[in-house]
This record gives structure tokens, sequence and C-alpha cells, in this order.
């Protein structure tokens, strides 16, 4: 899920001050822009996507769809979309990846600006917003939803609430996916953090928690929780720190008016990298870890806790023989929190008949319709009857983590935020160089205004 640092944005950025605007010059510039895009991909995806940007118009019956999943969530959606294709034919249904993060949500931009985007798109809750403010995305309305049997009380709370901008649904929500707690059964049980049916005893409490880690790390000999923090890793540490510093009470957003202002708690702030400093320097906390090694320490029994992402379920059940659990994040300040985003299906914008338009809908429903698949890979359904049955309460262990997706505190809005985005590449670096006790956390404050400064003083270019 993790994804590097992006200059495309900055690139995008430096553009947005000339006197031909941001659309105006996409739309004048966008063969010159994508056809080099396509030229880097290999022979059979380019022309898998040429057909659709610039060749034939496709068969009205073939329904174009972009996406950003690898990994286990790519085989997922392969075997989701072969299911659509299985209801409504061989030929209904022309599916892509492109790469994750930023240069996704670029391709995106262009194709739709060019009147040439695909018919869904996967979009990040977090990277919808800014797509909608560039009136890049089509509404979807009430009579959409009722079309193919749907209504808004069908979605979780969270996910659903998050999207409604301006008034407007802009998004289906397929899922919550949060950051978790994964604990290794065998340690965890040395340490005396087992109840009788195996379930971790409650870390609630500050107290308690830390308790927790001092037993954890009797048992290791050294960590008892790991936070990947170097590598390149940047998004993990600001997962992290986001939900600690929401489980304070009545905290100001970390960015507001869409991104154009700094308005982070800075005692806050300072609280929550302080206590991670004081575990860091008790030995309870890894100074730096790559992402692999980190989750190798908990798969290893080198560390009873690790904190990720909950679509790591795959990797830790393929590793032979480990005896593992997923919790929530526990709440050691005032409030339940965690930072969580999901998974959306969006309308980009383009001229559509009714029956094309009916038609996407009716993509969007098998999709969710097959929100069990989904949830296999750890996410947790955002379509309430797929969360609520019998088959996803038997899931083990995604059902011991689901009530996450009732406290999910998403990303603030901001055309340079969200998952994979330029925010959270800055950000996490910091955060991660606190953790690897290089910079106090005053330092780190400083250096994300200063790095900030730049994008809080530039409108949007969408």
């Amino acid at each position: 899920m993790a994804a590097p640092h992006d200059k495309e944005v900055v690139n995008e950025m430096a553009m947005s001050n000339g006197t031909l605007s941001r659309r105006g010059f996409l739309a004048a510039g966008l063969g010159a822009v994508t056809l080099p895009l396509l030229a880097g991909c290999s022979s059979d995806l380019g022309r898998t996507v040429a057909s659709g940007l610039f060749g034939t118009r496709l068969p009205s019956e073939t329904l174009v769809f972009w996406n950003l999943f690898g990994g286990g969530d790519g085989t997922r959606m392969q075997a989701m979309e072969a299911g659509y294709r299985k209801r409504y034919g061989a030929d209904s249904l022309q599916a892509t990846t492109f790469a994750w993060g930023n240069p996704y949500y670029t391709k995106v931009t262009l194709a739709t600006v060019g009147n040439k985007p695909p018919d869904v798109a996967v979009s990040h809750l977090t990277r919808a917003k800014p797509l909608w403010n560039g009136d890049l995305l089509e509404p979807i309305t009430d009579a959409d939803l009722a079309s193919v049997g749907l209504k808004p009380s069908d979605f979780a709370k969270r996910p659903w609430d998050a999207q409604r901008t301006d008034g407007h649904t802009i998004a289906i929500p397929l899922d919550t996916h949060p950051i978790v707690m994964f604990f290794n059964r065998d340690v965890c049980q040395k340490a005396g953090l087992l109840e009788a049916d195996g379930a971790l005893t409650a870390l609630d409490d500050m107290d308690r928690f830390e308790s927790a880690l001092e037993a954890i790390s009797k048992v290791t000999g050294g960590v008892a929780m790991t936070i990947p923090n170097v590598g390149g890793e940047t998004a993990t540490e600001w997962r992290v720190f986001w939900t600690f510093y929401n489980q304070h009470k009545g905290v100001s957003p970390f960015l507001s008016d869409n991104g154009a202002r700094l308005t982070v708690d800075e005692d806050v702030f300072g609280d929550v990298n302080d206590r991670l400093q004081s575990w860091v320097k008790k030995g309870w906390v890894n100074k730096g870890l790559d992402y692999a090694t980190a989750e190798s320490y908990m798969f290893t029994g080198k560390a009873g806790l690790y904190l990720e992402g909950e679509w790591e379920i795959t990797t830790a059940q393929s590793v032979k023989g480990l005896k593992f659990g997923m919790v929530p994040i526990p709440t050691l300040y005032d409030q339940p929190a965690t930072q969580a985003d999901s998974h959306t299906f969006v309308l980009p914008r383009k001229d559509r008949t009714p029956e094309e338009r009916h038609q996407a809908m009716l993509f969007i429903r098998s999709m969710l319709d097959q929100s069990l698949t989904w949830a296999k890979g750890g996410h947790i359904p955002a379509f309430r009857r797929a969360a609520d049955s019998a088959a996803y309460k038997a899931l083990s262990p995604q059902s011991a983590y689901a009530s996450a997706a009732e406290h999910a505190v998403y990303d603030d809005p901001a055309w340079y935020g969200g998952s994979g985005s330029t925010f959270e590449g800055i950000v996490g670096a910091q955060l991660g160089l606190v953790q690897q006790l290089a910079i106090s956390p005053k330092d780190a404050l400083q250096a994300i205004k200063d790095q900030l400064s730049v994008y809080l003083n530039t409108p949007s270019p969408l």
C-alpha cells in the first residue's frame, strides 16, 4: 500500500502560475503528455490503454474500468472482474491496472480533462475529494443508486458520510482499510497477555499498554512492537501518528480550508511524538526498520506487536507456522480513533448516455455484491449486507478488528493530500526521523511547516 514520494504533483503545481489555466493546459497538451507515458508500458498494456484513450470507440457493451490494485488486492479484484464478465459476457469489461499513488491519479486527471476517461475508476476516498473539487467527477444521485437497488443506508456510516461533499454523493465506498495492531500469539501468551479464549487482553489505557510493551520486551529480549520507518517508508509513520493524534478529544485538523492552512495542534503533536520517542529509548519500539523487516520481527517472534495496515493479513497468512491475531489499535488517550482510508468507485466526468450510466452502476453493484471476496484480503466491507453477514463474521481474524471502521479518521482534504500523496511523504519522513531519535518533535514540526509552505500557498492545479 505504501508508495514512494512522487514528483509529478510538484511539476504540475509549477505550471499553475502561468496565464493558461491548469485544465486548459492539460486539455491542450493531453496527447503530447500522455503518449510518452504509454510508450513506457509493455506492448499489451499500451495497446489496451490506447484503445480506450485514442483509438476507435469501444463497443457500447464494453465497460472501461481503471484501478490501482497490485499484489493480493489485484488478484482479488481480478476474480471480482471475472464475476462481472461471467454475468454480462466475456467482452463486457476492459479492466486496466496502473501504478499506485500519484501516477495513477495523474492519469485519471489527464484522461478526464481530455474527455477520454474510463467509465468507472477506483479512487481512495481521500483522493476523490480533490478530483471532485477539480470538476473531474460526476455526482452519483439517489436515482442512480435506486436503479441498481441501492440506497445510502446500505453503506457503513463513516465512509459514506466522509465521501459526501457539497451535498453530493461523489463516490461509492467498497471498504474501510484502517491501520491495525497485529500480534504474535506465542509471544503474547508468554507475556501473559492472552485470555483463556485466545483473545488478546484489552490494552486500552496508556498505563496498561506500556505495561504490555514492557512484558513483551522481557519475552523477546528486545523490541516489543515494530513500526516501519526507514527505506523510503513514510506512510506508516503518518498512519500511526494520525491515529494517536485523533484519540485526543477536540483536537484541531492538521490541515484546513482544503489544504490552504496548517492548523495542527502543536501541543498534541509534541505529546504524541514525545511518547513515541520514550518507547524507542526504552527499547520497546524499533529505532529504524524497513517495511519488510518490521513485519518479519513479529512473524518470527522477535517482537510481539506490529502496527500496519490490515492488508498485510495476506503476508502473515503465508508464513508457515505463524500464529497471529489482529485487533484495532488500542485507545491510549481520550477516545477511539484509527487512521484509515476507503477504496471507492467514482464516475469520471464524461459524456454518457442513460444506458452507459446505468451500465456503470451495474458494474459497481456487481463489485459490491462480491465484497466477501474483497474482505478476505483484510479490508472491512463498506456494504452493510456483506459486513453484517454470518459469512463475514465467521472470517478470522478479519472480524476481530471490524469495529475499527466505526472510528475511522480520514486525512484532511487537500489537493496534495490523501493516500500515497506528497503530504504523507513530507510529514511521514519527518515523523520517521523522530522515531529514529534523529530530531526532536519540535524540529520535525518546523521542517514540516517549511516543506509544506509552498503547497499551502499554491491554489489547487486541478
